[in-house]
């Protein structure tokens, strides 16, 4: 199988508001798909002073973390502590709690939900 035939590990959610901005983590998680995300926040950063994140982590299947760079994870969290007000991070893996420590900045209100508690995070948020 060829990268061009492997589904990106992190996918855009529908949220309905510009204000909530909804992701998918599913899969093996590079350092890459990390990049990514960040760069995905910066974006609805420029179109909202404040958000709401909401992070779900399904058939998590490990993340590069040893690979990311600590540069975009200080970028990371410096911008989310400027714009992010609550995050639902949804799972129950270990990469849930590292990537809500990372996009989900102290200050924000987290919550974390359990798999199949994620209807209680989308009614959370609002």
């Amino acid at each position: 199988m060829t990268a061009m035939n492997n589904p990106p590990s992190i996918r855009r959610i529908d949220s309905g508001r510009p204000d909530l901005f909804a992701v998918e983590v599913a899969g093996h998680v590079s350092a890459a798909d990390i990049e990514n995300l960040y760069g995905l926040l910066e974006g609805a950063y420029v179109t909202q002073e404040r958000i709401d994140l909401l992070i779900r982590v399904v058939d998590n299947e490990g993340v590069d973390w040893g690979e990311v760079s600590p540069q975009t994870v200080e970028a990371a969290q410096e911008h989310a502590r400027e714009h992010i007000t609550r995050c639902a991070a949804v799972g129950e893996s270990s990469a849930t709690r590292r990537i809500a420590e990372i996009f989900c900045p102290d200050g924000a209100e987290l919550r974390h939900f359990a798999t199949d508690a994620e209807d209680e995070a989308w009614e959370w948020l609002g």
